[in-house]
């Protein structure tokens, strides 16, 4: 295994100092906090995608996705230009990266299954790729044999090329059907070993990074990119029809899992959902309704269709005619069409009330909301290296009880959370990331609260558990717990944080 393992007293060490950064923000104690923590069955992991992590992206009868054709057709639209075609090369060395996870002791890893790894073409009539299947069977059994649970996501935005060129992808409702048979074919496949699905990743960012120019960041297919002035596309309708497809393309998969599947597999079937945890800008009753109206525009898009059958009045109410309608039947296969829900947090924003609107109208402009990370230059939480991202773990701790008040106390995952640096194109810098550290000392703590106050979370996945190519800032930006030396090899290191996780995780 090519990782170097720091020494047994720098770990003791890290551990006893990382373990006084317990409760930041939370006014919690300073006791010692560890593994023991948290329920016997609580699942410690990290998440992946699959073009963000496997590479080969033209190797073994893979197709092409929206996103191979993105990073190559519109490279000036990544920061530096690069591509997810070598990745972290998962595909050929996931084996020693299941090693490192044992090492740490994860005992799970969220990935996902790249749909034009296994359909090509997109269809089934267009052929099964052998191969594809072959590649997710090894890693899965590998995993298995690790005792790591996989936490399976179908759709992590590669859309197959060929279905974006044939009908426009998740704009035409022909895309419902193809996703429930690519959906069917990985159950059928692999159902017998995974038993957590996670049909669709942040459908809210797929929506708004590709199709809508407002949206902070430009995601595949690029249909509305800020640079191009949505020449091609159209940011006040689009995001919405997206959305609509992707909820029913959720929705009609989780209904053919559960009378086809799930009486056999024994498995279980959610959705990931991202959202940042919103406070009023000030104590106003206009700030405090913009913040409520702020998440309906980001969490509650997805989350209330899926608990009540509907989307928030305040969207039907200020995007009218624009936001797609459920039909009676639609509506009942999309309610409670889920048996846990994936929650990916980052970050907070301040929310402000605006009385007009400046910009274009869009879905991100709709809300009426004015969104920013400080008052007054003070920043809501301690600066990362990215940007828009800032450490606010009472966030967390916020959302969970919200989500348990408004949308009757769902289990959760939390799918995805973590912390971002800048990459200076050092390995000592990268791997001594003890603001990391005190991210997830800080976040784990806030889960656990959540907890106690009798909401059902059953587990936390790190992003991510390699450095990877972060989707818009391509290579720019590390998330991993593991260092990837991209100029030897692929080495993988184990960060702080990673010794730090086993210390937490292995503690007796």
């Amino acid at each position: 295994m090519r990782v170097r393992l720091s020494s047994i007293i720098l770990e003791v060490v890290l551990f006893w100092i990382c373990s006084s950064f317990a409760g930041i923000g939370l006014g919690l104690s300073y006791d010692r906090f560890d593994r023991r923590a948290f329920p016997l069955d609580f699942l410690f992991g990290t998440s992946s995608a699959a073009y963000q992590y496997e590479g080969a992206a033209f190797e073994d009868g893979k197709g092409p996705s929206i996103w191979d054709t993105y990073t190559h057709k519109f490279p000036g639209k990544i920061s530096d230009r690069s591509n997810g075609d070598v990745a972290d090369n998962f595909y050929n060395l996931y084996k020693e990266d299941v090693k490192l996870m044992k090492y740490i002791g994860l005992n799970s890893f969220r990935m996902s299954i790249s749909w034009p790894r296994i359909l090509p073409r997109g269809k089934l009539s267009g052929g099964v790729n052998k191969k594809g299947i072959a590649f997710y069977n090894n890693v899965f059994n590998e995993l298995l044999a690790n005792g790591i649970t996989p936490f399976v996501t179908l759709f992590h935005w590669d859309l197959p090329q060929t279905l974006e060129d044939e009908y426009k992808g998740f704009l035409s409702p022909h895309i419902i059907d193809d996703f429930r048979d690519f959906a069917e074919l990985c159950f059928k496949k692999f159902g017998d070993r995974i038993k957590h699905w996670i049909t669709i990743n942040e459908p809210f960012s797929f929506a708004s990074g590709g199709y809508d120019g407002s949206f902070i960041g430009n995601l595949a297919p690029g249909r509305c990119s800020a640079r191009d002035r949505c020449s091609h596309g159209n940011s006040s309708t689009e995001p919405y029809i997206v959305a609509h497809h992707l909820l029913l393309s959720h929705a009609a998969t989780v209904k053919l899992y559960k009378e086809k599947y799930q009486p056999i597999q024994k498995g279980e079937i959610g959705i990931s959902l991202v959202a940042h945890w919103m406070e009023p800008y000030s104590s106003n009753k206009l700030d405090v309704e913009a913040a409520e109206r702020a998440l309906d525009f980001m969490y509650g898009w997805f989350l209330h269709p899926l608990v009540y059958g509907d989307y928030p009045r305040t969207m039907q109410s200020l995007v009218g005619n624009r936001l797609p309608k459920f039909t009676k039947e639609q509506g009942a296969m999309v309610k409670k069409s889920f048996d846990f829900l994936g929650l990916n947090y980052y970050t907070g924003n301040y929310a402000a009330h605006i009385l007009s609107r400046s910009a274009n109208i869009s879905s991100t402009t709709d809300s009426m909301v004015r969104l920013s990370t400080d008052i007054k230059g003070v920043p809501i939480g301690e600066p990362t290296g990215v940007s828009i991202f800032f450490v606010y773990p009472k966030g967390l701790y916020k959302l969970l009880l919200y989500t348990k008040k408004k949308y009757k106390n769902p289990t959760i995952y939390i799918t995805e959370t973590g912390i971002g640096d800048s990459n200076n194109g050092t390995m000592k810098h990268a791997i001594e990331d003890f603001q990391r550290i005190k991210f997830y000392n800080s976040h784990l703590r806030a889960v656990q609260e959540a907890i106690k106050q009798g909401l059902s979370v059953k587990g936390l996945f790190a992003w991510s558990f390699l450095d990877t190519f972060e989707w818009g800032s391509g290579y720019t930006q590390q998330f991993g717990i593991c260092y990837v030396d991209f100029k030897n090899k692929l080495k993988r290191v184990p960060k702080k944080s990673a010794i730090w996780f086993k210390n937490f995780l292995n503690a007796k």
